[in-house]
């Protein structure tokens, strides 16, 4: 139950969720749940005889996952008053951006202080977060609010101790799904893009990092959301290195700039995809025979010690992958780990902490983690489960760090799709290009 007026600043949250005491403040705007066959949350049209209660009234189905919206419900918001107060030094990194990340850095602070829609393209581990930064600081300086918004919970995850680290002083908060922080007003808050949908014009400034992931790519209600969350004139920046049709769009349109960043922070090329291709595989991992090339993979993480990851297309195939392994694996620790699996953060945490000797996954490790001196190998990367921009994004996994800059990137095949070969197009070019900036 909110009790104090600070929680319902830049918010909309539903009645009943409110003190009644609190109810009576004169700054309190109430605005009605549904309105002319659309919810007010989510902007949601209502089909109105498949959202019909047995009582009359009609509720919405598509944000239901966050509290019901019916017609008998009610939204409280309290206007963003930009009550912040911040010590002289705010930003606590010490670390150097390289001339092509100061360029990034540079338009981003111009973006944030003109109030601009921008688009930050950068080849995976090109320092994204860091680039930030300086646009972060000025942006709290001048008593902006900011959210940092991720469609995967993992990226939160990952992003808000950087972001903590980075800016030690500032109190912020991490809002995601599976979370239990209790709610209070930040100035600085990083959440999924779900949680912006109880926001409403709180925001000066709103990064969307992995903006063309799924859920929030060509999702209506997520880019409802983004823009509800924000004030009529902030800033907006989207954060990705495979952007989908749309942002290509835009691009050539001419509405939205866009800065390009094709090396990585380190300055060493992403890893080069390699392809095997076993016309048979399917048929030896339906009968429990691994693959000569899952063995030999396994065999080299034996010899080296260093950690992996293994995808597979769909959450139905980890456990056979387990059992096809297990003869395989000596003594390496290892899990599955999959989208609703309840252990899901624990698990990346402890490949994190070393653990674990490796995680067998689906595309919901695609992106958004780190892990030191990585090596991949995507088992049936010919699936249709696995788009051009999935496997470039689980290829940049690999090499991620200053002191290990390399490590294998497998795919194993029953053809040289066109997807693979779209995936492995978009890394030599973005490796040329990278070779042009040196």
């Amino acid at each position: 139950m909110i009790n104090d007026i600070s929680e319902l600043y830049g918010r909309q949250i539903e009645s009943s969720n409110v003190s009644d005491w609190l109810l009576t403040d004169h700054r309190i705007q109430r605005i009605p749940a549904i309105s002319d066959g659309k919810c007010n949350r989510c902007g949601y049209l209502l089909p109105l005889k498949e959202s019909r209660l047995p009582n009359g009234h009609v509720y919405c189905r598509q944000c239901i996952q966050m509290g019901r919206m019916a017609t008998v419900s009610e939204l409280i918001t309290v206007k963003e008053p930009n009550q912040f107060s911040f010590p002289p030094k705010v930003l606590s990194w010490h670390g150097q951006l390289t001339v092509e990340q100061t360029k990034c850095a540079n338009e981003i602070v111009n973006v944030f202080t003109n109030r601009q829609t921008h688009l930050l393209w950068a080849v995976t581990g090109a320092g994204k977060t860091e680039m930030l930064f300086r646009g972060i600081e000025k942006a709290i300086l001048a008593g902006k609010r900011i959210a940092v918004a991720s469609p995967r919970v993992d990226v939160c995850i990952e992003l808000f101790p950087r972001l903590q680290a980075a800016f030690d002083q500032i109190d912020m908060i991490l809002l995601h799904g599976q979370g239990e922080t209790k709610y209070r007003y930040t100035q600085l808050v990083v959440c999924t893009t779900h949680q912006l949908l109880r926001f409403k014009e709180a925001f000066d400034v709103v990064i969307i990092d992995e903006v063309d992931v799924f859920p929030f790519s060509g999702n209506d209600m997520l880019h409802f959301a983004v823009k509800q969350a924000a004030k009529p004139k902030a800033a907006k920046l989207y954060l990705t290195a495979t952007p989908d049709r749309q942002l290509l769009m835009m691009i050539r349109r001419k509405q939205i700039s866009v800065s390009y960043l094709p090396l990585r922070f380190h300055r060493h090329l992403l890893p080069t995809i390699s392809v095997i291709k076993d016309k048979q595989y399917l048929e030896k991992i339906g009968k429990l025979k691994c693959p000569t090339e899952i063995k030999q993979f396994l065999n080299r993480r034996l010899a080296d010690g260093r950690p992996f990851l293994i995808f597979a297309p769909r959450i139905s195939d980890l456990d056979r992958m387990m059992l096809l392994i297990k003869p395989h694996i000596g003594g390496l620790a290892i899990q599955t780990v999959f989208s609703a699996d309840s252990h899901r953060l624990e698990k990346v945490q402890m490949m994190r902490q070393g653990q674990l000797n490796g995680l067998i996954t689906t595309t919901i490790l695609e992106r958004g983690v780190t892990f030191s001196k990585l090596h991949v190998l995507i088992v049936g990367a010919d699936n249709e489960i696995f788009s051009a921009a999935a496997l470039v994004q689980i290829a940049g996994r690999v090499g991620r760090k200053a002191d290990c800059p390399d490590g294998e990137v497998r795919l194993l095949v029953s053809r040289h799709s066109a997807t693979v070969r779209e995936a492995e197009k978009q890394i030599i070019m973005m490796n040329r290009r990278a070779s042009e900036v040196e």
